[in-house]
């Protein structure tokens, strides 16, 4: 990258911004209502990049409910519906221990639950995806057998009491799930954008999580509040 080059890229209000996280100028940097999530957030690969060279950068929803009979008191999280397209088991692992750190440090939970998602719940069906999130539940569990945690679940089983009895009746996590982890890109966004605007659940990001300083992205559809929701979230996050 020549001079001339990095003076146009600076041109752009999302590298200027982040170039003012890097520096200090600024705490850290919330956008993208008018850009693409590849476009937001390329800045940040590029310049700010991970906590570590080994980092993996994934995102996670806020997701909150009128009806507080859901997660935890209405809120529940959603990871990753932003970045990783197709992770790999040791990714949901990571993906599961960034979330549920944002979950108590960021969402306030004082008991994250979390359920790994897939068509399968505990062995009912087989394929890839399904063996694939039950390898990282195993993983999860190895490296941390404190945390709260089942997988592979189908959605119901992680948030219907009765259907989780009937289907996974030793399951910890009883039906009560409030941190979810879906096995890829395509079902995290899909799903979450039912949830919004099908639901009713207000919404906060994608909220990123890995970087060495916080920056994060607004989906195209954002409205005010959203922004301002996500803002708020992103002063949370810086220290």
């Amino acid at each position: 990258l020549t001079e001339d080059g990095a003076r146009d890229l600076l041109k752009n209000p999302i590298y200027f911004g982040t170039m003012m996280v890097e520096l200090g100028l600024c705490d850290g940097q919330t956008g993208g209502a008018t850009y693409t999530s590849a476009d937001a957030l390329r800045p940040a690969l590029q310049i700010i990049k991970g906590k570590t060279p080994q980092s993996l950068i994934s995102s996670y929803m806020i997701m909150i409910s009128d009806d507080k009979k859901y997660g935890d008191n209405g809120v529940i999280l959603l990871s990753d519906c932003g970045l990783n397209v197709n992770p790999t088991a040791d990714n949901l692992c990571q993906i599961c221990f960034d979330t549920v750190n944002s979950a108590r440090n960021i969402a306030g939970f004082k008991n994250p639950i979390v359920a790994m998602l897939s068509y399968s719940t505990l062995g009912s069906a087989e394929g890839d995806s399904a063996i694939k999130v039950r390898t990282a539940t195993q993983l999860i569990k190895e490296k941390n057998p404190d945390f709260i945690v089942d997988g592979e679940m189908q959605f119901d089983s992680a948030v219907v009491p009765s259907v989780c009895a009937r289907k996974a009746p030793n399951s910890p996590v009883k039906g009560n799930a409030n941190v979810f982890i879906f096995p890829d890109l395509q079902s995290g966004n899909i799903s979450y954008k039912i949830i919004q605007r099908l639901a009713g659940f207000k919404c906060i990001g994608p909220i990123t999580q890995g970087f060495r300083k916080p920056v994060n992205d607004l989906s195209r559809g954002a409205d005010a509040n959203e922004v301002v929701r996500a803002i708020a979230i992103t002063a949370l996050q810086c220290d």
